[in-house]
């Protein structure tokens, strides 16, 4: 007797005993065959029920019944046969999901998945989690290149929000908001040619990230070299504009093989003079808080408007975070939050204030009118700090806001009586200072444990951020709706999170408007008129 059948006893009418014979087959048999004696047992077993009348009666019931049951059976009879990469998921409404299995609803049959890599071609949750995410981005990528125009809102489109105009029922607030998401949704992706005195360097070396100036006419950038380290550079934005697409890029010897923390244009000579960079320590040299002379990378200041500056250092371990102070009351002045600690150090005098708090500080911004610096922490909580008080004096919390998670970001708007936020759960939320209440919940955004930017720009009404899917999306600041999902002209890797900036203005004053994407060595441009 094979060991995957069993045998029972069963009585005719005539009263005679018949020993029928099951062979147990796997509901998920993918590669043996099945003995031959079991099926020989079965053919006996069939010539006997057509040989007796009440077996063939009884025999066609247990057929009708059990028909459903092998149909999945003749579905899993082969595991030579790869899954498709159209996959879908085992948990559907008519597919049930079973633990170990997946279900390709294109072969209509179970695969198994295997626990590890350490098959030559493993079917992992992984692996079909990353066919998933690039089938998807490869059909939107499809759609940007094939429809030109693209509605951010049923109903709206330029000649009825023109015509709406004309008749009275929207204002010109309305109107300009609205119109700058008809622009935001007709945005093309054209490809920049970075012009360097390195080609070669430009061809090996990684953006990590970009961080435009006030007026956009610069962009620092950080880059991860080949051999290790990292190497800053500024693009001159002057050379963007349409149809050719082409920037220079100004680099210098400042060179480092440490960690970049966190960075910012700081106003000290002049307006973005220099670039404050919070660099990570290793081994026995400790991390510090440097200030870099724009003056230093050549030609890229307009002639006559820098003067040769100084690079100051200063020892400040373990910055997650820093900002530059524009506020009056704290002329000249940096913040860097560090681990249950908030330094803000005078880079005239030296002289630093100390700040405690119960959790690592990931994101700063100081306020431009009120003497309010605002962090969020690790813990989730939002927090100002009162900068007219000295050190840990008494009352020198101003507001406190809570999250469910890790905020990596905090941005003021302008009139400095909302403040926007979002964590690593993936949520970005619009806080009331007077009410310290969540007016604004903005959906979609993907985040799990990375420290990504958020972009408010309140003159274009726009909110802006690069999720951990390396999908760049686009929302509209009044009522958050989602105007558009950009998916990354690169695979989907933790690796390749792209680094954007938005300006109206890119270029300066008279440049075009539009979306700066870098990834890998390439740097695009989603340009709109």
């Amino acid at each position: 007797m094979p060991p995957n059948s069993c045998q029972w006893l069963d009585y005719g009418p005539s009263g005679a005993v018949y020993l029928k014979v099951q062979v147990v087959v796997d509901f998920f048999h993918t590669g043996a065959g099945m003995h031959k004696s079991s099926w020989q047992n079965r053919r006996h077993g069939r010539r006997s029920h057509r040989q007796n009348p009440w077996f063939r009666q009884h025999g066609s019931n247990e057929r009708h019944n059990a028909g459903a049951q092998q149909s999945p059976r003749r579905s899993s009879h082969c595991d030579d046969e790869a899954p498709s990469t159209s996959s879908g998921t085992a948990g559907s409404s008519s597919v049930p999901d079973l633990p170990g299995y997946y279900y390709d609803p294109e072969k209509k049959r179970y695969f198994r998945l295997l626990p590890g890599h350490n098959n030559c071609n493993p079917l992992t949750k992984e692996s079909i989690r990353q066919k998933e995410m690039e089938s998807k981005r490869l059909q939107l990528l499809e759609q940007e290149d094939k429809q030109g125009k693209k509605i951010a809102r049923l109903g709206f489109n330029a000649s009825s929000l023109l015509q709406k105009s004309k008749l009275g029922f929207l204002n010109v607030t309305s109107y300009c908001r609205l119109a700058h998401e008809l622009r935001v949704s007709c945005m093309q992706r054209k490809k920049v040619q970075i012009q360097s005195s390195d080609p070669s360097a430009l061809a090996s070396d990684r953006f990590n990230l970009i961080l435009a100036d006030t007026n956009s006419d610069r962009l620092f950038t950080v880059n991860d070299v080949k051999v290790g380290g990292s190497k800053y550079g500024i693009i001159n934005l002057r050379g963007l504009k349409t149809p050719a697409f082409r920037v220079h890029m100004h680099e210098n010897l400042y060179f480092t093989n440490r960690k970049v923390n966190a960075v910012c244009w700081a106003s000290l000579n002049h307006l973005d003079s220099h670039i404050l960079l919070c660099l990570m320590g290793i081994a026995e040299t400790p991390g510090c808080a440097t200030l870099l002379p724009a003056s230093l990378f050549v030609s890229s200041h307009p002639a006559g408007g820098d003067r040769p500056g100084m690079l100051c250092s200063f020892r400040i371990p373990g910055a997650w975070s820093c900002a530059w102070s524009l506020n009056i009351q704290a002329n000249n002045c940096f913040s860097t939050g560090l681990s249950r600690r908030v330094l803000v150090t005078s880079v005239v005098t030296g002289h630093r204030q100390s700040f405690g708090t119960s959790s690592d500080v990931l994101a700063q911004q100081f306020a431009l009118m009120a003497p309010l610096l605002f962090n969020g922490c690790r813990s989730g909580e939002i927090f100002a700090i009162d900068l007219r008080c000295r050190n840990q004096g008494k009352g020198w919390q101003a507001t406190r806001l809570f999250h469910d998670s890790a905020v990596t970001s905090v941005q003021i708007l302008q009139e400095e009586q909302c403040v926007m936020a979002s964590d690593m759960a993936g949520t970005i939320k619009l806080w009331d200072l007077r009410t310290t209440k969540c007016i604004r919940q903005y959906e979609g955004h993907v985040n799990e444990y990375a420290h990504l930017p958020l972009h408010v720009h309140e003159e274009e009404g726009i909110v802006v951020a690069v999720g951990q899917d390396c999908y760049t999306r686009i929302w509209s600041l009044h009522d958050a709706q989602l105007l558009r999902t950009i998916p990354s002209p690169y695979p989907t890797s933790k690796a390749d999170i792209p680094s954007v900036a938005f300006s109206s203005r890119l270029g300066g004053f008279q440049g075009a408007p539009g979306l700066l994407m870098a990834v890998r060595q390439d740097l695009y441009c989603f340009s709109y008129s």
